[in-house]
């Protein structure tokens, strides 16, 4: 078995999901995930997306971000705003809590460690 896991979206059939009704807060966002890498140590890797909408995030993960594509608004709770897109990398550290919004149908590279 290969050390090499290219992120890609070829040959992965996406979950399909969407948040938790109760923290949604406008829209009706609707995600895909392909999950391209689970490792020991809870380590996951690859490719979300989500449709335009708005809803309450709550992260006890760390999580790595890189934004391929679309435009999005995440909101610290009692906090600063962060507007993101293509090119945007960052960190959700545990205990982050807040609301994503989707302007414009956002993918993301990520990397998540439980």
């Amino acid at each position: 078995m290969s050390q090499f896991v290219k992120i890609e979206l070829g040959g992965i059939e996406p979950e399909h999901g969407a948040p938790q009704p109760d923290r949604i807060i406008s829209g009706d966002p609707q995600f895909r995930t392909w999950n391209c890498e689970e490792a020991e140590g809870n380590l996951y890797a690859g490719i979300w997306e989500a449709t335009p909408g708005k809803w309450k995030i709550a992260y006890d993960e760390w999580e790595f971000c890189h934004i391929l594509s679309g435009r999005s608004v995440i909101t610290e709770e009692g906090g600063s705003e962060h507007h993101i897109g293509a090119g945007d990398s960052f960190v959700l550290r545990p205990g982050f809590r807040g609301t994503w919004e989707v302007i414009e149908t956002t993918r993301k590279e990520y990397v998540i460690r439980l």
